[in-house]
């Protein structure tokens, strides 16, 4: 098994630094539990579904990226036909994290009415979590490693304050006789602060997996 180094700044893997303020809720929406945020292994995935081979994602080599971040709310319709469009600037900084601006238009579609802000303040609130992120260098190498699932969750724990056992899961799928990690789920009270994720989440990798370098 390969070297694992120390966590990188999910902001400098992706973001450039930027950093922006969270957003103010609206007290007319239905009230959110909590959120959880869909980090995909973009390597494994783009490998494993070859559906995909031909997304921006996979054709430019992200080693991650942002899938959505899901409202924890007791109705399940969600659906809006509010507008997803972004200030330039803002979409070009959450390109950076989510860049198929197709799946980002129709993640907003989907879950934009269960959630107490507009589009914009929806997408800063994804930039603001994903910025106090520190991702473990193993999850960003250019070489495939096989890794033990309670180290990296110890290496997640040790570089992220306030984050819980509890806070963070991991998602396998199988390929050619291989576990290979393809998501990473974490959840957040209403105030983006890390907590315990709802009983319905779990991780179903095994105790050993594999990460799939970046190309």
């Amino acid at each position: 098994m390969g070297t694992i180094l120390q966590p990188i700044h999910f902001a400098l893997l992706s973001l450039g630094g930027a950093a922006l303020v969270m957003c103010t809720q609206n007290a007319f929406s239905a009230p959110v539990q909590g959120y959880v945020m869909s980090v995909q292994m973009t390597p494994a995935v783009c490998l494993i579904d070859s559906t995909k081979s031909k997304k921006r994602k996979c054709l430019e080599g992200y080693s991650l990226n942002i899938e959505g971040l899901y409202p924890e709310v007791a109705t399940r319709e969600c659906s809006t036909h509010s507008s997803a469009k972004l200030p330039p600037l803002q979409a070009k900084v959450v390109a950076r994290v989510m860049p198929d601006d197709a799946a980002r238009v129709q993640l907003w579609q989907g879950i934009g009415g269960c959630v107490p802000m507009n589009a914009s303040q929806y997408f800063r609130m994804i930039i603001n979590n994903a910025d106090r992120i520190n991702v473990p260098a193993v999850l960003t190498g250019q070489d495939t490693q096989t890794v033990q699932l309670g180290q990296l969750r110890s290496l997640f724990l040790k570089s992220n304050s306030g984050m819980s056992s509890k806070s963070i899961h991991f998602q396998c799928s199988n390929h050619q006789g291989s576990s290979y990690l393809t998501e990473i789920k974490i959840c957040y009270n209403s105030a983006g602060h890390y907590k315990q994720c709802a009983a319905n989440i779990g991780s179903n990798c095994p105790s050993q997996f594999v990460i799939k370098g970046s190309y």
